[in-house]
């Protein structure tokens, strides 16, 4: 399995660690022409603006659209829930648009309020080691929307299809268990393309 990692902004390097401790190849993206050998795709975290600008700026807008359209996989790392959702609190207009959510950005505080914690997630059989830095919230999800965990009553992780978003940073942690859920999630829409 081939993921990329959308490498415009945000914890690359440490994304690419996980995806490869998981067992897949890793690859980071610079150029939309990369998207047509991958399999998946990551959007990291870092400032969702920022990673929407630079997406504009280099064509990534429809060319992921298109990618996701295809059935593969997107998984985006805190600003990179924001950049998947349909819908952010206080914006007119979404990123990509392509999750039936409705975010919050920086709902859980400032950087000195981040914290770490073990967050039971469904479909994995250990919790797994969250990293909340500055992070977003779920604030409501669709019909289609599978919510696999939430933290103090709030959704932090939630999946629909072929998408899977999480408020948190797995990647800064040394337990890659959720990108080998992703890993999963990418081999079997691979098998059913």
């Amino acid at each position: 399995m081939k993921i990329g990692v959308l490498a415009l902004q945000g914890a690359v390097a440490e994304h690419m660690r996980s995806l490869e401790a998981a067992g897949a190849e890793a690859v980071a993206v610079k150029q939309t022409q990369q998207l047509e050998e991958l399999d998946g795709l990551v959007i990291p975290g870092g400032e969702s603006t920022t990673i929407g600008k630079l997406m504009r700026k280099y064509g990534f807008m429809d060319a992921v659209r298109q990618f996701s359209g295809q059935g593969k996989p997107l998984f985006g790392t805190c600003a990179g829930l924001i950049i998947l959702a349909d819908q952010i609190e206080g914006q007119e207009e979404a990123h990509l648009g392509v999750m039936d959510m409705v975010v919050a950005r920086n709902a859980f505080g400032r950087q000195r309020e981040s914290f770490e914690t073990d967050l039971p997630v469904k479909g994995i059989e250990e919790p797994v080691r969250a990293v909340f830095i500055r992070a977003p919230l779920i604030k409501e999800v669709g019909e289609g929307v599978d919510v696999l965990s939430t933290y103090n009553g709030e959704i932090v992780t939630a999946r629909q299809g072929h998408l899977l978003a999480s408020s948190y940073h797995p990647e800064l942690t040394d337990d890659y268990s959720l990108h080998a859920y992703f890993v999963n999630m990418v081999k079997e829409a691979a098998a059913n393309r």
